[in-house]
């Protein structure tokens, strides 16, 4: 177990240096979702402090989400929170999905602009570079804690008039495009890899710059193989699990 820095006044509050001990004991390969970790008691006796500080520690990590108490289990490494399933044919969105698990769905559209597509995104949407794309950034929420930072880019000539209003109040996207375009999801082509927290993406989903994130790219395509939407989502990795579904992915 990591040792505390004690000698350093420049070193962090002894709770913050239990606490990201505790975070590494956690995001290791020492421990998995629902595995129990060790008592306050024999925490604060392995790490020298007072039971005190790891209660401040723990609670820390309870209101991130990555640890979670039961009054009879005692504390545990908390599970996946949202099961993102591909290729399912009756689950379209990630609202939908989060519904479906029993947890409550929310976000935040944190930005919304109009800008020249960037050579990766023309490739993915099949449009010439520089055509004028819509960019969504949103923040979803699972019973209030962010698991994903997700990034759309739309071509703006299919979406006509689209606002950041439309996308108010946890608006599913692709509701509005069905509903308002007549753009239906069809398939989509999808990869899933490891990354790493840029600065900006740590603090948006309460980690540290340079942890492991999942990367989740997508272009979707309407019923007749256009695409629509170039998807960049970038996954909390204690709180999401992908499943691979069968059929259609949306």
């Amino acid at each position: 177990m990591t040792r505390l820095d004690r000698s350093s006044p420049l070193a962090a509050p002894r709770y913050l240096q239990v606490q990201q001990v505790l975070q590494e004991m956690i995001e290791g390969t020492e421990f998995a979702p629902g595995d129990k970790v060790p008592s306050e008691r024999e925490l604060a006796e392995q790490l020298g402090v007072s039971r005190m500080t790891v209660r401040k520690a723990m609670d820390n990590l309870v209101r991130m989400g990555l640890l979670e108490r039961d009054s009879t289990a005692g504390t545990r490494v908390s599970a996946p929170k949202v099961n993102r399933l591909l290729n399912d044919p009756t689950l379209h969105s990630i609202t939908q999905m989060v519904n479906a698990e029993g947890g409550r769905a929310g976000g935040r559209l944190l930005e919304f602009q109009i800008s020249p597509a960037p050579s990766k995104v023309s490739q993915r949407l099949e449009i010439p570079l520089g055509s004028p794309v819509v960019v969504l950034r949103r923040l979803r929420l699972v019973n209030g804690l962010a698991f994903c930072l997700e990034t759309s880019y739309l071509p703006a000539d299919r979406v006509p008039a689209l606002a950041a209003e439309d996308l108010a109040g946890n608006q599913s996207l692709y509701q509005v495009l069905l509903e308002r375009y007549g753009i239906d999801a069809g398939t989509g082509d999808s990869t899933i890899s490891l990354s790493h927290a840029t600065s900006a993406e740590a603090t948006t989903l309460s980690l540290a710059a340079g942890d492991p994130v999942l990367l989740y790219r997508s272009v979707v395509r309407d019923q007749v193989g256009v695409p629509f939407e170039y998807l960049k989502s970038v996954n909390h990795p204690q709180f999401v699990v992908f499943h691979i579904g069968e059929g259609t992915r949306r």
